[in-house]
């Protein structure tokens, strides 16, 4: 959910040789590009300008946000627009597994804005939406971004029943950063979170974090822990950029070695996969996680 990357930079701070990316090509990307554009499909991919798009695209892999584009919260790290959300659209379910069907796509994210003015957080529309899919799509594989549904069980009980291949939900940040970083969210809730799906059978559980925040190399490797200890499967790790003004700045540019250390040691703490670079985003090499 992050800017264009040419808009995040100052123009006199050139851009850490890094973090270029080149524009995505390819035939899978420009036939799923014009089907996009064709029919109105709301793709993450598209909306936050992904710097993985082309990549993705071409594995048979993309991301959808469902439950609209307004979030309860003010993060202030994300592009999405904060305020008072739209009626929960019950066609949507639908319109997702139709527009995953048009895409041909073989492995979906769907994730969502927070829904903390709705009595279910929207859980009921999530589920929905992956029982939409599986009827659609039978052969097509998922992975829910859920959101913390304010650590209710009977919300997080509702995507155990359906069974995604992967669920994931988002730490963000270290420990001492998350109430600057995340508002209403609580460290100690999405650890909980996430050790609570795991209990209840679901088979690949997944977080990620932002780096460039301000954070220590020591904060980031007990979050490691941390993940590990909540029997997390799965970790990504990815620089920060600034959607816009109004957000948080970024700190500092992690280089590659530093990227490449924070997978070593996501190794050997034993996660499954562990996804670390600068252009990593959530989705990032999804369709291997599933494995």
């Amino acid at each position: 959910m992050e800017s264009v990357l040419n808009n995040v930079f100052p123009p006199k701070e050139p851009k850490p040789k890094w973090l270029r990316v080149k524009l995505p090509t390819g035939k899978k990307y420009t036939e799923l590009r014009g089907l996009v554009d064709k029919y109105k499909l709301n793709t993450i991919c598209t909306s936050g300008s992904c710097p993985n798009m082309g990549e993705c695209w071409g594995e048979g892999t993309a991301t959808f946000m469902i439950l609209g584009n307004v979030c309860t919260r003010s993060c202030g790290f994300c592009g999405v627009k904060t305020g008072r959300p739209e009626t929960v659209d019950w066609d949507e379910p639908e319109k997702v597994a139709r527009s995953i069907k048009l895409m041909k796509i073989k492995h979906a994210v769907i994730t969502s804005v927070d829904r903390d003015d709705l009595k279910d957080m929207g859980s009921i529309i999530w589920a929905e939406t992956v029982k939409a899919i599986r009827r659609m799509n039978p052969n097509t594989t998922l992975e829910t971004l859920i959101p913390d549904f304010q650590g209710n069980e009977r919300n997080l009980d509702r995507i155990v029943a359906v069974a995604p291949e992967v669920v994931s939900h988002n730490m963000e940040t270290v420990k001492r950063l998350t109430r600057e970083v995340r508002i209403q969210a609580k460290y100690e809730r999405s650890l909980e979170v996430l050790r609570y799906l795991k209990q209840q059978g679901i088979k690949r559980t997944k977080s990620g974090i932002m780096l460039g925040l301000g954070e220590t190399e020591e904060e980031v490797i007990q979050t490691l822990h941390d993940l590990k200890e909540a029997n997390v499967d799965i970790v990504t790790i990815g620089q920060y950029l600034q959607p816009s003004k109004k957000h948080l700045p970024v700190k500092e540019f992690i280089k590659p070695e530093q990227f490449e250390k924070y997978e070593k040691i996501g190794k050997e703490l034993g996660f499954r996969h562990v996804e670390s670079g600068a252009l990593v985003r959530s989705s990032y090499h999804a369709e291997k996680h599933i494995h």
